[in-house]
């Protein structure tokens, strides 16, 4: 999970308030306590998380909270608050405005500028955009192979000169060419550490190619040292927003997220994993709704969508309501579940989930488990999957031995479906869907969606 360590620490300050009998001055100084602990170990800068913690203090112990809320839920959704304006509050999105839109990546050697663009144009494809990537990067010897073999991966056309050693004479080679395509992704040089060298070459190419967007790259590990990086570019001006890469296992991602939004440079993407699909819009809300165990519907269903389509998931929807739930319908589904991605990182994004810190082990065995029903069900017929009750000692064990599954794990696959079905059928009808609107209008308004104390 993204800055895990923080995570669990907020996530058990939130538990103390909803154990509390009441809030007090003391409940409050000893949580302004414990998120200043779980800031300070995350590599924030000492100020920030003390401007910070001061801030949730004075509201908590002077604003008075709203008639339809009590005083540990505002308490939380004042922590809430605060954490979201110090990652820069409001989503910050690159919205493609022309062709070609041209993205310009800059940033140190080993912060992860060609692999970003691998992500980044994954990303755009799959919102049907036509994408290519040139390389200007000319100092690094191994920097155009890198940026041919990212751009294979992802297949989409890649404009690179082995041979040339101006950057500026690459792009005009090219120029020309770009107009196919909706968007440009350039590779651009990097060096050991901030130099005028760079910062001119830099700062050429941007008054030439003229970029909608200069993004600076940014590895998590560094800390705050990404502080100095970022203000060096933006008083340069030549960065127009940051993706923040390598944020998974490190413990210092805190330091390098908070370190960006201060110098005034939105944070448009973070990298969640080392995949190519491992790559997120930046969105302050959504992220610290996730550290709190909120889980982030946003990312859910932009998860979903890519998963299933808008028609199939009405049609699924009709089935579940009449009842029509059968072996295809759950293949279906474990289908969309895998193009999501891995189980911990869907748990983390659904409102609830995040606050019971589900071991990685169990994740891991469900989806072990998920990968072995699938087996199984490729091993039954037609009439099986749309009949599951016919499903005998005899069935089980042919599907056993034609998947190579356990009886025992095609049983309790049937068991599963079953369950399923029962709470299907106990959702149907008008009187539960108004016992969910009902349960819906309770929330509304209270606390970020999903929280329950």
């Amino acid at each position: 999970m993204v800055l895990e360590k923080l995570s669990n620490s907020l996530k058990d300050t939130l538990k103390k308030i909803a154990r509390a009998v009441f809030v007090d001055e003391r409940l409050v100084d000893e949580l302004v306590k414990d998120i200043q602990r779980a800031l300070l170990a995350a590599d924030v800068d000492v100020k920030l998380v003390f401007d910070t913690t001061n801030s949730i203090k004075k509201r908590a112990l002077k604003e008075t909270p709203p008639k339809e809320i009590n005083q540990k839920e505002y308490l939380i959704r004042i922590v809430y608050e605060e954490l979201v304006k110090f990652l820069g509050e409001e989503k910050s999105e690159i919205k493609i405005s022309k062709k070609p839109f041209k993205i310009m990546f800059i940033g140190l050697y080993g912060s992860g500028k060609t692999t970003s663009i691998g992500k980044i144009a994954k990303y755009y494809l799959k919102k049907g955009y036509k994408v290519a990537s040139l390389g200007l990067d000319v100092h690094r010897p191994a920097a155009m192979d890198q940026l041919e073999q990212v751009s294979k991966k992802v297949k989409i056309p890649y404009f690179i000169d082995k041979k040339e050693k101006d950057p500026l004479k690459i792009y005009k080679k090219y120029e020309n060419d770009f107009k196919k395509f909706d968007i440009i992704l350039i590779d651009t040089s990097g060096r050991d550490a901030l130099s005028k060298d760079l910062i001119k070459e830099i700062t050429d190419l941007n008054k030439k190619i003229k970029p909608e967007e200069n993004l600076l790259v940014i590895s998590a590990d560094i800390g705050q040292a990404a502080h100095n990086q970022a203000k060096a570019f933006h008083d340069a001006g030549t960065i127009t927003g940051i993706i923040v890469t390598k944020l998974v296992g490190t413990a210092k991602g805190g330091g390098s997220l908070t370190a960006c939004s201060v110098t005034g440079s939105k944070i448009k993407f973070v990298g969640i994993g080392e995949k190519i699909e491992d790559l997120e819009e930046f969105n302050p809300k959504g992220f610290v709704s996730r550290l709190l165990g909120m889980g982030d519907l946003e990312a859910l269903l932009e998860k979903t969508k890519e998963a299933i389509t808008e028609e199939q998931a009405k049609d699924l929807g009709k089935r579940f309501l009449k009842g029509e739930f059968n072996f295809i319908d759950l293949y279906e589904q474990m289908e969309a579940m895998s193009k999501m991605g891995p189980l911990s990182k869907i748990v983390e994004l659904i409102p609830g989930f995040g606050s019971l810190n589900l071991p990685k082990e169990a994740l891991q065995v469900q989806e072990d488990k998920l990968k072995r029903w699938k087996f199984a069900l490729q091993s039954m017929t037609k009439e099986e999957l749309e009949n599951p009750d016919i499903l005998d000692s005899n069935r089980i064990q042919r599907i056993s031995k034609g998947s190579g599954v356990t009886a025992s794990e095609v049983r309790d696959l049937i068991k599963q479906y079953k369950q399923s079905k029962k709470l299907i059928k106990l959702m149907k009808g008008s009187e539960g869907e108004q016992d969910i609107t009902k349960l819906m209008k309770k929330f509304k308004g209270k606390i970020p969606k999903g929280f329950k104390l």
